[in-house]
């Protein structure tokens, strides 16, 4: 998951990181590039938090929709990948039944971005959960 988040700095500050579609994620850096890196641990913890709850994972929104809500624009958007794996408590195998033209079309999708079966899924199953249960 690429969640977007919004950067700026001030002359006698660091770098404040906001991730808007995670309400009280926040993060800040020394750099540009150390913001976006603890960013990323920032969304983590706090998707663990959403998980260790049990309430639903946001899904990321499009930067386009974020700036056209945004009031004052002195910072910049970036996309921090998110690989929702890293807080998944375990991982337990099991057996699916999936039409074989929808595994072609998986196994195609997969190839072509690097990801697995089951990351794919695990991404889809969220996604399907998080716009269902508002």
């Amino acid at each position: 998951m690429k969640y977007p988040v919004y950067i700026e700095k001030d002359k006698s500050s660091e770098y404040g990181v906001v991730v808007s579609d995670l309400p009280g994620c926040y993060s800040a850096g020394s750099t540009f590039e150390e913001a976006l890196t603890n960013a990323e641990e920032a969304i983590l913890t706090h998707l663990e938090g959403l998980m260790m709850d049990d309430d639903p994972i946001p899904m990321p929104s499009k930067i386009d929709e974020l700036q056209s809500k945004q009031q004052k624009a002195k910072g910049v958007w970036a996309l921090v990948e998110v690989d929702i794996k890293k807080v998944a408590r375990e991982s337990k195998r099991i057996n699916v039944t999936i039409p074989s033209n929808i595994l072609a079309k998986i196994d195609a999708f997969t190839e072509k971005t690097n990801e697995s079966r089951s990351g794919l899924l695990s991404k889809a199953a969220l996604e399907y959960i998080a716009q269902h249960q508002k």
